[in-house]
């Protein structure tokens, strides 16, 4: 974006501020009337009932989860699995990853507490792949005992049917095509999807090129697919900057805005073109600066102008998280100042 006098300054906020000064900020602002704090109270309850009296429509991802709880070993190895085994691509990798994730938890000592079959099932398979897969082992010695006990396909195939229950839950599908399709039938209901290619990250200028390549091509089938609803109630794709260039980091910022703000820019009017959502996904806390030099690099731009379906994610958790909203406000007003 060229500087002129509408352009906000750079973003300047303290990487670590005190943490005391913080939340005496956040208490400051957090007072809510009588009349307030019951109209959460109602809602909430509203919330809980609901989601309780239809426990049973939800996919049974709630009864796995109350089985291995995310404060656990166990449950953040399943959470793992969950996102990234549905997605390996081969037989071998497959076998080395169940390896090592369940080499994490003790599923050998889990008693079962849920009703439901399936959840003791998949809590059986668990266990029974954690007594012969045991933290330290090699994968080829692991899997030539289970060959001649079980057999490593046997193993395989359990904590895959034990995993599809949360991976089905939280991946739509493993393509774009797939995902669309899942998506379909929800569409009378005017839910509206962002879709996310899990995973991403470029390490060469070859996997930028194919992360780019696949960027474009779900752009346009996500855009095909998408009704006549006028934005923000479209479907949309969330992008990784660092998909898009092997080397996105501050060292590295001279290359990354004149190699990598291009193809934001390109994929940006794509998606303009198809009027859709369009989200710059959040980095690392170290990449915040760049990764906001790059955003307001191709927000600025005179051909995105009168779209709204522009946006970045913001970590609310961060401790710089208001001086961002900040500067993103400081950004969409100067838009809208030089705006046609």
């Amino acid at each position: 974006m060229t500087p002129d006098s509408t352009s906000p300054a750079p973003f300047t906020a303290a990487f670590a501020p005190d943490d005391s000064a913080i939340a005496a900020g956040l208490l400051k602002t957090a007072r809510l009337s009588a009349a307030q704090e019951q109209r959460i109270d109602r809602l909430a309850t509203r919330l809980i009932e609901a989601i309780r009296a239809n426990d049973d429509r939800l996919g049974g991802v709630e009864d796995m989860l109350r089985e291995f709880a995310l404060t656990t070993k166990e449950g953040l190895a399943l959470m793992v699995l969950a996102e990234a085994l549905l997605r390996v691509p081969d037989a071998r990798t497959a076998d080395q990853f169940i390896e090592d994730k369940l080499g994490e938890g003790d599923f050998v000592h889990h008693e079962t507490k849920s009703s439901a079959f399936l959840v003791n099932a998949s809590a059986w398979a668990l266990g029974m792949s954690a007594r012969v897969i045991q933290p330290g082992e090699t994968p080829q010695g692991t899997i030539g005992r289970l060959a001649k006990r079980l057999g490593a396909p046997a193993v395989r195939a359990a904590t895959r049917q034990a995993m599809r229950l949360m991976g089905s839950h939280f991946v739509l599908g493993e393509t774009i095509e797939a995902a669309l399709a899942r998506a379909q039938p929800h569409s009378a209901h005017a839910l509206r999807y962002s879709f996310d290619m899990l995973g991403e990250g470029a390490r060469t200028a070859a996997d930028a090129e194919r992360y780019f390549n696949s960027y474009q091509s779900a752009i346009g089938a996500i855009g095909r697919s998408a009704d006549d609803r006028p934005l923000p109630d479209r479907p949309g794709i969330s992008v990784k900057l660092s998909a898009l260039h092997p080397r996105f980091e501050a060292v590295s910022r001279g290359r990354v805005m004149a190699e990598l703000v291009p193809r934001l820019m390109q994929l940006a009017r794509q998606a303009k073109a198809y009027d859709l959502n369009f989200t710059v996904d959040a980095e690392e806390a170290d990449r915040l600066e760049l990764s906001l030099d790059v955003i307001a690099a191709v927000l600025g731009d005179a051909s995105l102008a009168g779209w709204d379906g522009f946006g970045l994610a913001i970590q609310a958790y961060q401790k710089r998280a208001s001086d961002v909203i900040d500067h993103i406000d400081a950004l969409a007003r100067a838009r809208s100042a030089v705006a046609p």
